[in-house]
């Protein structure tokens, strides 16, 4: 069994601006980073024996701060990358309301194959450990669909920095 720390990254430029960011890199703003050093502070007496992120920069840099303490390496993985937006990337969200969807985007079935490929990694390297794993709002929401097996729907959405536990 894993215990699984799951979490979502810190808040970015773009999220305050509520631009798509899909998987743009990102750049942690002033809040994104004190809310990861936030979360390093709660884990800091957790016994955390792996520390893995999706490869953009927005989680690699919010996984960086919180294993600090622990004094370990971030191992990263395009698995836990945020969904391929496609053409609504860079885009305005609240602009984009009424639009269709473009045929670009990351489908729903990609992103639950996506999520199930990274939890049988997590299952084949880190089995009997303790991981904690920084992602994006829906990646992390498709993990916890297979998981739970739940609709994406049935998910609540994660906040910046929230943690969540999965045992898998």
């Amino acid at each position: 069994m894993i215990k699984l720390y799951l979490v979502r990254h810190g808040e970015t430029v773009d999220n305050a601006a509520h631009i798509m960011q899909g998987q743009t890199p990102g750049q942690l703003n002033e809040k994104g980073v004190q809310q990861a050093h936030d979360v390093a502070d709660k884990m800091a007496h957790e016994a955390i024996d792996v520390f893995v992120s999706s490869d953009l920069k927005r989680s690699v840099d919010t996984c960086t701060i919180i294993a600090q303490c622990h004094h370990k390496k971030v191992i990263t993985t395009p698995l836990l990358r945020e969904r391929d937006w496609g053409s609504f990337t860079g885009k305005y969200i609240p602009g984009l309301k009424d639009v269709s969807w473009p045929d670009d985007v990351e489908s729903q079935e990609q992103l639950k194959a996506r999520a199930q490929q990274f939890i049988d990694y997590l299952k084949q390297h880190f089995d009997g450990l303790t991981v904690l794993a920084v992602g994006h709002g829906i990646i992390n929401k498709a993990i916890q669909s297979v998981h739970f097996k739940k609709e994406m729907k049935d998910i609540l959405p994660m906040k910046n920095t929230e943690v969540r536990v999965l045992y898998l």
